[in-house]
């Protein structure tokens, strides 16, 4: 069913509803009131006759007992005297004795002639007056008040429901433009819907769906700036490798082989370009990466350090404490990204030179951080401090450095997707340091347990 059928069908039926009690009500308390206002009418017909009669002269009665009085009738209403011997003194109708008998004072039905009265009958002074309406009467005249009564309630019952079938029509109209305007939009058109004339409770929809229309513009552009990159940065290393293998194979012996190993080095790059792009498009592409293996600092450093120096034989030291805290982000991005770093420490670090890693928690001396840094330090010749801000740039390289450029640009997207941040510094002459601040999860109030004592000493890099 459709919005604005529903909200027809639930207002026209609540407004029915609603206006039908209401009338049932008042139909009910005009007739109790109708019916009340004619008995009191007849019981002041009988009182006022009583008045009357108490105040004619004796001789007047005496001669009502030897011949009853004629009163000029009223229409819709009889009255009937009684002597207190019974004798009939004065009426208004001749041929209604069996109605207008004396009886039981009060309100009663009679019926003659197939004809029902409503009498009523009142004693004053020895006198019995009795009066009495006609039924079919009083309900001609009650159906005229109902008929006035109630034309109003239907002609408004109406008329609120043509105003709400226009106000509904009315109010669901900019849903309708809307409609109209997303489908004539052109495919490619992610421009964001204007909220021009649009009502407020219209406007958080319109908001939610030009965020949406931003998220798949995004994701459009880092579809496109994926395969540009691709296109851009596989044309070469697949131009080398196909170049050595045509010289391997016209060459014979030594320059062959050197040929053939300067082809393996190209594939070895393009793989691993591939893969960094691959891991780029990932991360910027909001895909779940969740293993479900706990990223404990410990372990990050552990895996990231046998990642970037499976041998053991490079230069790599670890300073300082190792918290038993857990980030809150996959450990395969934790790792991806502290390995970059050491990676590139290690690529562009001058020869000899250690590297140097360690964990500083934020804000320093909190016994319950939100966030951790990690810190890579080594030696760089030769690097200008106004070029720090471009590291994180895609394919950017330092001079003649070699590389894909992609290193810390998987870094900084590792870190932004989860809320940290990667920073760069020269603390010193010819050094150079990595910062990469990542969050940590919460850790419920408690106890301390031996498990989550800080750690200090070295980490054994033997991978798990």
């Amino acid at each position: 069913m459709s919005l604005r059928a529903r909200l027809l069908l639930t207002l026209g039926l609540t407004l029915v509803l609603l206006w039908g009690l209401a009338a049932a009500w008042l139909l009910r308390d005009l007739h109790d009131q109708f019916v009340a206002t004619l008995d009191q009418r007849l019981a002041q017909s009988a009182r006022m006759v009583a008045a009357l009669a108490a105040q004619l002269p004796q001789e007047v009665w005496l001669a009502a007992d030897r011949q009853a009085l004629t009163i000029p009738p009223i229409e819709g209403l009889a009255c009937q005297v009684h002597s207190p011997s019974g004798e009939i003194m004065a009426r208004t109708h001749a041929d209604m004795e069996d109605i207008l008998s004396a009886g039981g004072q009060g309100h009663s039905y009679r019926e003659s002639d197939g004809v029902t009265w409503r009498v009523f009958t009142y004693e004053r002074d020895g006198l019995t007056i009795t009066t009495a309406d006609r039924m079919d009467e009083r309900n001609l005249l009650l159906g005229n008040v109902i008929k006035v009564a109630v034309v109003p309630f239907v002609v408004a019952l109406l008329g609120s429901l043509v105003a709400i079938w226009f106000g509904v029509i009315r109010g669901l109209a900019p849903l309708e433009r809307l409609r109209g305007a997303l489908s004539q939009r052109h495919p490619d058109d992610l421009e964001s819907v204007s909220k021009a004339g649009m009502p407020a409770e219209i406007r958080p929809l319109i908001d939610a769906l030009n965020a949406l229309l931003a998220r798949v513009h995004a994701a459009f552009i880092r579809e496109q700036r994926f395969t540009s990159d691709a296109a851009h940065e596989l044309r070469t290393p697949l131009t080398a490798a196909k170049t050595h293998l045509q010289v391997a194979r016209r060459l014979e012996g030594p320059a062959s082989h050197k040929a053939l190993e300067h082809a393996e080095q190209g594939m070895v790059r393009l793989a691993r370009t591939i893969d960094q792009l691959l891991t780029l498009s990932r991360v910027e592409g909001r895909l779940v990466f969740d293993d479900g293996e706990p990223s404990w600092i410990e372990a990050v450093v552990k895996l990231a350090r046998w990642d970037a120096d499976p041998t053991g034989a490079a230069n790599i030291e670890l300073t300082g404490t190792w918290p038993a805290w857990e980030l809150a982000m996959p450990r395969e991005l934790a790792v991806t990204a502290l390995r970059n770093l050491i990676d590139n420490a290690l690529r562009h670090g001058r020869a000899g030179s250690p590297v140097t890693l360690s964990v500083e928690s934020e804000p320093s001396g909190c016994d319950a951080p939100n966030q951790v840094t990690f810190c890579v330090h080594n030696e760089v010749a030769g690097i200008d401090p106004d070029t720090l801000p471009q590291l994180t740039r895609r394919f950017w390289r330092n001079g003649t450095q070699q590389g894909s450029g992609l290193g810390l640009s998987i870094v900084a997207a590792i870190a932004a997707r989860f809320g940290g941040a990667v920073s760069f510094r020269c603390p010193t002459e010819g050094g150079f340091e990595a910062q990469l601040t990542l969050p940590l999860v919460q850790q419920q109030e408690g106890p301390e347990t031996p498990d989550q004592m800080t750690r200090k000493g070295p980490i054994t890099t033997t991978r798990e």
